[in-house]
C-alpha cells in the first residue's frame, strides 16, 4: 500500500484510483487484475524431501555415517562391530526424525497467515452491488463493510458510520479504533495511527463503511508482514552454533588423532589390519554418539520444568537460549500491565484522590495524602464517582466485565464507593461521538433528576458555570484550575475525563445538545493500563542478571514513559515509529544500545530493532501477541509469543509461549534457561573425558605395544565394551546430571558472554587430566592380572586374558563413579553438598553396577561382550580405582578455588 494515502481525501484517492461513486466497471477491474495480480499472498513451504535432507548435513550426523559405514564393513569381515553399527544408525535416525518434526512446525506462521485471509468481499460495481471473490479485488474497488465483517484488503475509507475496527491481531492493541474519513498529516505514519485506513485481516466490531481499495496481496500491510515473516533469518541459537562450532572442533581433532593413531601404527611395523582396527576403534571411542541425545533430553526436561511455570517451549533450543539472554525486547499492553484500564487518581472537591485496586478488583481505597478516606463521607468524591458510574454502557459482573475499557474502569471505580445501578432509570442518551467529545444521559436518581456528562477535559470544562466545594456545596468554578489538573494528569500519562452534572425539573424528558450548558462541574477521573506488580519485580530481577528490559509498544509516547519508569525501566529518551523510519542501519545500532523505549513502533522496526541488537553481539528475547509482531518474533534469537491474547500467526512465529502473558514469566523462564545450560555443561564435562579416557586406552595400547607384547594381542577394552562404555553409562550417569536442582544466586549473575566457548580452558584440561585419571586404571589393572596371559608375545593362557580385559572394564566403571560424584558442580567441591541429594544419579550408578552383573550370570552376555568372570581377590584392587579420578577433579576444583577465590556453594537440598 502506498505510504501516503492517509494523507490524501477522498476526492483525490477517488481521482487518482479513477473510481467513480458508482464504483468500478466489470472490463476496468478486469484489466486491472491483469495489471496487478490477484489479491491474495503466495505463501511457498519447504518441500517435506528437502527438509529431510537437511537432517543429515549436520557435521556431527555426517561422521557418524562415516563411522557406521566403516563399523559396518569391519562387523562384515568379522570384527564383531554389528552392535556399534546398529546403535549409531539409530541415533543417527532418530535426530533426523525430531528435526524434521520441528521443522516442519517452524513453518506452521505461514499456515495461520494462510488462514487469516478473507474468502469473500461486498463490492459496488457499474451500481451494482455484488459479493465477490475476495482475490478478485483490485484497486480501485468500492468495498462495502459493515459490522462483523473482515477487511478484505487495505482500504482508504471514503465514507463510514460509527466505525470501530478492531486491529488487534495486527497491532496488538486491544481497543478497537474509531475510523474517520478525514486526511491526516505527518510523514510514515505507523498503521496504528493511520485513522481513515482500513488493513487487510482486521474486522469491523461496529458501524459501516465504504472504502476504496488501495493495497492488494503483497502490497498490503498484511502481504508485507507475510514477506518479512518468510525473510526473517532466524538463524541459529546460541546452543545450536556453540555445538556446531564444539562438534567440527570435536570432529577435526577424532579424526587427525584417529589418522595420527593408523600412521603410528604403521610405522611401528604393526600390520595394516591392527592398524585401522585400533584407528577406528579409537574414532568410536571418542566420538560421543548420545551427545545428542543427551542435548535433547536435557532440553526437553528444562521444557517441561517451564511449562509448570507456564512457559510453554515450542522449539527445544529455546529452553536454553532463554538463558544466554542479554535483552528482552516486550509489549508494553498486557505483558508487562495488566491489560485494563484503572482509575488511579481522581480530582473532586478541589482535591486529588489516589485509588488503589487493579483491573476488575472493585476492592479498593481512595486516598488523600497517602491515607484512607471513607468515599462515602466525602459528597464532591460521591457526585463524581456517581457521574461516571451512571453515565456509562458497560456491565459489571462476578468474573469481569463487558463494554468499552475506559467506561468498565469508571465503573469499577463507582463499585470500589459500593455505588450499585439499582434505583437508576435512564430516560434519554446522546451516545459518545469523536467530533463531539463526549457523552450525556438524562437519568432519574434517589435525588432527583439529573443531566450527567462525561467527555474530554477541555469540551466537558467549557459547558460548566459551577463546581462543587468538598463538602457538596456549589462553588465558584475556575476553568483554569482544572485544565491544569488535567494536564498534570496527562503529564503522568493518564488518560483522562472530566465529568458534569445539572438537574433538571422531574417532568424534563428530552436531551438536547442545547441542554449541555451551565453545567457543574463535579471533577475529573485519571485512568491508565497499569504495570503488573510481577512485572515491576521481574524488571528488578533483569537489573540484578544483567539483563536489559526493552518497551517496543504501539501506544502514545507519554504512555509509554510514563509506564517505563513505573517498572523501572529507563525512560529518559523515548523513540517513535516516524523516528526509526528516518535511520541507517548503523542509526538503528546506536539506538539499540543507548534507547530502552520505542513507541508507535511498525512491524519492521521491532524486527530491525531486533537484528541492531543481535549486531550488538546481543541475545535477544521479543514478546508479542500480533500478526505484526511474526516478523520480529522469527528474527530474535527466541520469540516469545502470548497464550491468552496473542494471535496464531504470532504463536505459530514462536519459540515460546507464554500461558500466563506475563512478564514474569519470562525471567522464571531465564533462570530454568541458565539451569539447563549449567546442567548441559556438566554433562559435557563429564561425557567428553570419559570418551577421552577410551580413546587413551586405544592410543596408549597403540604406543607401548611395541614394549609389552600384551597390549599388542588385545586392546585393553574390546570395541563391544567400549559401547557399552559409551552408551549405557552416558544414559545412566550422565543423564541424571541433568537432574541436579538450581544453583543459588542464577538470577544474581550476568548472562554468560555471546562469545563463549564450550571448548575453553576448563574443557581441555578436564579432558586431558580426567581422561588420564580414567584410563590409567583401566592400563594398569589391565597390565597387572593379564601380563602372565603372553609370553614372548604369544598368547598362552586366552581366559586370563579375557579376565583381565573384563577387570579392567569394571576398574573403568569405577573410575567413572568417582568422576560423576564430583562432576555434579563444576567448581564446588563433593564435601559441600550431600551424596543423597540427587536419586537419580545414585539410581544410576545402582542399575549400573547391576547390569554390569549380567554378562557374569548370562553365558550368552557374557560371550557377546567377552567377558568372563575373575577370581574374587582382585576385587580390593578394582574397588581403589574410585579415587584417582574422584582425587584428580576435586583436586583441580580445590586450585581453581585457592586461585579465583572462594565461590559460594551449590544449593543442598533439604
Amino acid at each position: 500500500m502506498e505510504e501516503t494515502w492517509y494523507a490524501k481525501s477522498p476526492e483525490e484517492v477517488m481521482d487518482l484510483l479513477d473510481t467513480r461513486e458508482t464504483g468500478l466497471s466489470d472490463s476496468a477491474a478486469q484489466q486491472r487484475l491483469a495489471e496487478h495480480g490477484p489479491n491474495e499472498i503466495e505463501f511457498r513451504k519447504t518441500p517435506a524431501w528437502l527438509r529431510l535432507l537437511r537432517q543429515f548435513t549436520d557435521p556431527m550426523v555426517i561422521i557418524l555415517l562415516v563411522t557406521a559405514t566403516v563399523t559396518g564393513v569391519l562387523s562384515a569381515l568379522g570384527s564383531h562391530m554389528l552392535p556399534d553399527t546398529v546403535v549409531i544408525l539409530s541415533v543417527v535416525l532418530l535426530n533426523a526424525i525430531l528435526g524434521f518434526v520441528q521443522e516442519g512446525k517452524a513453518e506452521g506462521a505461514l499456515d495461520a497467515l494462510r488462514n487469516m485471509m478473507v474468502q469473500e468481499a461486498l463490492v459496488l460495481r457499474d451500481s451494482d452491488q455484488r459479493r465477490i471473490a475476495a482475490r478478485e479485488l483490485v484497486p480501485g474497488d468500492l468495498v462495502v463493510l459493515e459490522s462483523g465483517d473482515r477487511v478484505p484488503a487495505d482500504l482508504r475509507f471514503i465514507e463510514t458510520s460509527d466505525l470501530h475496527v478492531d486491529e488487534s491481531s495486527l497491532t496488538g492493541e486491544s481497543i478497537p479504533v474509531m475510523k474517520t474519513i478525514d486526511a491526516l498529516q505527518g510523514e510514515n505514519l505507523v498503521p496504528g495511527d493511520q485513522r481513515n485506513v482500513g488493513f487487510s485481516g482486521t474486522y469491523v466490531t461496529r458501524g459501516t463503511a465504504r472504502g476504496i481499495v488501495v493495497g492488494t496481496g503483497a502490497n498490503t500491510v498484511f502481504g508485507r508482514i507475510a514477506d518479512l515473516v518468510k525473510s526473517a533469518d532466524q538463524g541459529l541459537t546460541p546452543l545450536q552454533r556453540k555445538m556446531k562450532e564444539f562438534v567440527r572442533t570435536l570432529i577435526g581433532a577424532i579424526l587427525v588423532v584417529g589418522g595420527f593413531n593408523f600412521c603410528l601404527g604403521i610405522y611401528l611395523g604393526y600390520a595394516i589390519s591392527y592398524s585401522f582396527l585400533g584407528a577406528v576403534s579409537l574414532v568410536v571411542a571418542s566420538i560421543p554418539e548420545m551427545l545428542p541425545a543427551l542435548v535433547t533430553s536435557i532440553l526437553a526436561l528444562s521444557g517441561t520444568v517451564m511449562a509448570g511455570r507456564k512457559a510453554l517451549i515450542r522449539k527445544l533450543p529455546a529452553a536454553e537460549t532463554l538463558g544466554a539472554t542479554s535483552v528482552i525486547c516486550s509489549d508494553k499492553t498486557g505483558t508487562l500491565t495488566e491489560n485494563r484500564m484503572t482509575v488511579t487518581r481522581v480530582y473532586a472537591g478541589a482535591e486529588v484522590f489516589s485509588v488503589t485496586g487493579v483491573g476488575f478488583d472493585i476492592e479498593g481505597q481512595f486516598l488523600r495524602d497517602q491515607r484512607p478516606v471513607p468515599a462515602r463521607q466525602q459528597p464532591a468524591l460521591m457526585k463524581l464517582l456517581e457521574s461516571g458510574f451512571h453515565c456509562n454502557n458497560a456491565h459489571l459482573s462476578g468474573k469481569g466485565g463487558t463494554g468499552d475499557p475506559t467506561e468498565l474502569a469508571l465503573r469499577i471505580s463507582g463499585a470500589k464507593a459500593e455505588l450499585v445501578v439499582d434505583g437508576i432509570h435512564r430516560l434519554v442518551e446522546i451516545p459518545f461521538d469523536s467530533a463531539a467529545k463526549y457523552m450525556a444521559v438524562l437519568v432519574d436518581m434517589p435525588g432527583g433528576r439529573y443531566v450527567l456528562v462525561k467527555g474530554a477535559p477541555e469540551r466537558v470544562i467549557a459547558m460548566c458555570g459551577t463546581t462543587l466545594d468538598a463538602a457538596g456545596n456549589t462553588a465558584v468554578f475556575e476553568p483554569e484550575r482544572a485544565l491544569a489538573t488535567a494536564r498534570d494528569f496527562a503529564m503522568d500519562a493518564l488518560r483522562t475525563l472530566a465529568f458534569a452534572i445539572k438537574p433538571v425539573p422531574a417532568d424534563c424528558s428530552g436531551l438536547t445538545q442545547d441542554d449541555l450548558s451551565d453545567l457543574c462541574f463535579v471533577g475529573l477521573q485519571g485512568m491508565i493500563d497499569p504495570p503488573r506488580e510481577s512485572a515491576v519485580q521481574a524488571v528488578a530481577q533483569c537489573k540484578q542478571a544483567g539483563i536489559r528490559t526493552v518497551m517496543i509498544t504501539g501506544d502514545h509516547p507519554d504512555t509509554a514513559q510514563a509506564v517505563a519508569r513505573q517498572l523501572g525501566i529507563d525512560a529518559d529518551r523515548v523513540m517513535t515509529g516516524t523516528e526509526l523510519s528516518a535511520l541507517d542501519e548503523a542509526g538503528y545500532r546506536e539506538v539499540a544500545r543507548e534507547v530502552s523505549v520505542f513507541a508507535r513502533v511498525a512491524p519492521e522496526h521491532k524486527k530491525a530493532i531486533a537484528e541492531a541488537l543481535q549486531q550488538l553481539n546481543k541475545v535477544v528475547a521479543m514478546t508479542g501477541d500480533g500478526v505484526n509482531d511474526a516478523p520480529a518474533l522469527k528474527a530474535a534469537d527466541i520469540g516469545v509469543a502470548m497464550g491468552k491474547s496473542g494471535t496464531e500467526v504470532a504463536r505459530e512465529s514462536s519459540d515460546m509461549v507464554l500461558a500466563d502473558d506475563n512478564f514474569a514469566t519470562i525471567v522464571a523462564a531465564v533462570e530454568e534457561g541458565r539451569h539447563a545450560w549449567n546442567n548441559l555443561r556438566k554433562a559435557i564435562l563429564y561425557t567428553l573425558p570419559t570418551n577421552a579416557a577410551q580413546a587413551l586406552l586405544i592410543m596408549g595400547a597403540v604406543l607401548i605395544a611395541a614394549f609389552i607384547p600384551l597390549f599388542s594381542v588385545r586392546f585393553v577394552l574390546e570395541p563391544v565394551q567400549i559401547l557399552w562404555v559409551n552408551l549405557l553409562d552416558s544414559v545412566l550417569l550422565t543423564m541424571p546430571l541433568m537432574m541436579e536442582q538450581k544453583e543459588r544466586g542464577l538470577l544474581q549473575q550476568p548472562p554468560r558472554p555471546a562469545g563463549a566457548h564450550i571448548i575453553d580452558a576448563l574443557f581441555l584440561q578436564r579432558v586431558v587430566l580426567l581422561g588420564l585419571a580414567i584410563s590409567t586404571p583401566g592400563f594398569l589393572i589391565y597390565y597387572h592380572f593379564g601380563a602372565a596371559a603372553v609370553v614372548d608375545g604369544e598368547l598362552v593362557d586366552a581366559l586370563l586374558l579375557t579376565q583381565a580385559q573384563t577387570a579392567a572394564f569394571w576398574a573403568i566403571l569405577f573410575a567413572h563413579f568417582g568422576y560423576v560424584l564430583s562432576a555434579r558442580s563444576v567448581y564446588d567441591s563433593a564435601f559441600t553438598f550431600s551424596p543423597f541429594s540427587n536419586g537419580w544419579l545414585l539410581g544410576g550408578i545402582v542399575l549400573s553396577l547391576l547390569i554390569r552383573f549380567i554378562p557374569t550370570l548370562v553365558p550368552e552376555a557374557a560371550a557377546l561382550f567377552r567377558t568372563a568372570a575373575f577370581p574374587v581377590e582382585w576385587w580390593p584392587l578394582i574397588l581403589a580405582c574410585f579415587f584417582p579420578s574422584f582425587i584428580a577433579i576435586e583436586a583441580d576444583k580445590l586450585v581453581r578455588r585457592l586461585r579465583n577465590g572462594a565461590r559460594q556453594p551449590a544449593a543442598v537440598p533439604a
